[in-house]
């Protein structure tokens, strides 16, 4: 079994590969695959209840009580032990490649213009109070969200937003503003894009290409206003859409470059299986998103084999907004992700049960202000700093010892002493704590001798 990106943060990301991988661990371990994911995540994963209680409406009525029950991202270091230990072994690039060019990941931390910072202000107070008068309403956590992310890079055309609730009274579900964003001047040149056309321009002055990933590309395009800014600082851009199917996206690469294109601009998920971007070693991501998988798979898309110019992948942000939250959020998955494959950190065991889903996290900093003064850079030089520890590890070659004659070799009778008497988890006997583990084992038939099986047809 062969796979790029084992887990995308949570627990069950696992579940199918080790059914496929190992059945009879499984179910000596208690699970079902027919019972879905919920045991699975309970033993090894993380669960939140939320508990509501509603007041009671008059004197003869029992207050309501809700209680809902979500996973969060993380997964218990058992989980590595129990299962991924034993059957998986993890390879990197770092690996089996030592002659890779460099690879460096850091985050752009860019201030926003006062206008742009004001407005930006105004838009966040008004989705802070939305999302304290509709308490856990889904729409205001998606709408309110991605228009923080998305404002500071379009601060115009957004529109007003609106949430939806059911009304008690009529049962249907009605509509309310939560917020009615400022509409900026579009001819302005903003910060974040100037620092970005500067550092476009720093590497075509070194012989470098460059690629430029964006996440909003439908509805509220922000590529198409990237590609005019580019070209009018005399740079050949190309934008990469969902036009180009898969099968035809590395030939319509080739061409960009048989036509001079200095820069790709694309959404990151349409670059992040299958292609290699070699002749692009700097990457730069306007948008991260929210998905750990396609960031993992396109930032890494010019540190492949055959590379042989240094690879830099930068992050752009504006600093103390909803942006940076997202990319610190990201980082600290990132380094539960690296945990679960041997690649531990005091920040990725930590953040382990910190935050739960991206908007999720990201709306209760805002109304809780929980994480001002936090900054997405901190977690990120603590991911690269791990892969400067993994990477360029050049093995040493070890001088075989003499063999010794045929008569001098003893053949022992007895099996040797095993070198580990006993394995200890967390300071308890292994086998210990598998006996306080909340499912019972259950016995696995012995699997038959190939005569005496039934044949299929």
């Amino acid at each position: 079994m062969l796979t790029g990106t084992l887990l995308g943060g949570y627990a069950d990301d696992v579940f199918e590969i080790l059914f496929r991988l190992g059945a009879r661990k499984m179910i000596e371990h208690g699970f079902e695959h027919g019972e879905g994911v919920r045991p699975f995540l309970e033993t090894y994963g993380l669960l939140e209840t939320i508990t509501t209680i509603e007041p009671a409406e008059n004197a003869c009525s029992e207050a309501k009580v809700t209680r809902r029950v979500r996973r969060r991202p993380g997964a218990s270091p058992l989980l590595f032990g129990d299962f991924l230990m034993p059957f998986a072994a993890f390879l990197s690039l770092e690996d089996i490649a030592h002659a890779l060019p460099a690879y460096r990941e850091e985050v752009v931390r860019v201030e926003m213009d006062q206008r742009l910072e004001q407005a930006y202000g105004e838009l966040e107070e008004a989705i802070k109070k939305a999302l304290k008068e509709h308490r856990g309403n889904a729409s205001v956590i998606s709408v309110g969200m991605n228009a923080l992310l998305l404002y500071p890079d379009r601060p115009f055309g957004l529109g007003t937003l609106y949430g939806s609730e059911i009304n008690p009274d009529t049962g249907r579900r009605e509509r309310f503003v939560i917020a009615e964003p400022e509409d900026l001047d579009e001819g302005v040149l903003y910060a974040k894009e100037r620092r970005l056309v500067e550092e476009i321009k720093s590497s075509l002055s070194r012989g470098r290409k460059s690629h430029v990933f964006a996440v909003y590309t439908r509805t509220r395009d922000v590529t198409r206003r990237l590609e005019r800014i580019l070209q009018r600082e005399g740079i050949r851009v190309a934008v990469l859409t969902s036009d180009v199917k898969p099968e035809l996206r590395e030939e319509w690469y080739d061409r960009q470059s048989r036509q001079g294109v200095q820069v790709v601009i694309g959404h990151p998920k349409l670059v992040s299986l299958g292609l290699d971007l070699l002749e692009y070693p700097d990457l730069f991501f306007w948008e991260t998103g929210y998905s750990l998988y396609t960031l993992r798979q396109a930032s890494r898309r010019s540190w492949r084999i055959g590379q042989t110019q240094e690879v830099t992948v930068k992050y752009f942000a504006y600093a103390q907004t909803a942006q940076e939250t997202c990319l610190r959020l990201m980082g600290r998955k990132l380094l539960v992700a690296l945990a679960m494959e041997g690649k531990f950190s005091t920040e990725g065991l930590q953040a382990v049960g910190e935050d739960d889903d991206l908007l999720m996290a990201m709306a209760r900093e805002l109304v809780t202000e929980k994480g001002i003064g936090e900054n997405a850079e901190l977690v990120w030089r603590s991911i690269q700093q791990q892969n400067e520890a993994f990477a360029h590890v050049v093995p040493v070659p070890i001088d075989p010892e003499p063999e010794a004659p045929p008569e001098d070799i003893a053949i022992p009778h007895q099996p040797p002493p095993a070198i580990v008497d006993q394995l200890q988890l967390f300071g308890a006997p292994l086998d210990a704590a598998a006996a306080r583990k909340r499912i019972a084992h259950r016995s696995v038939p012995a699997i038959m001798p190939a005569d005496k099986q039934l044949g299929l047809f």
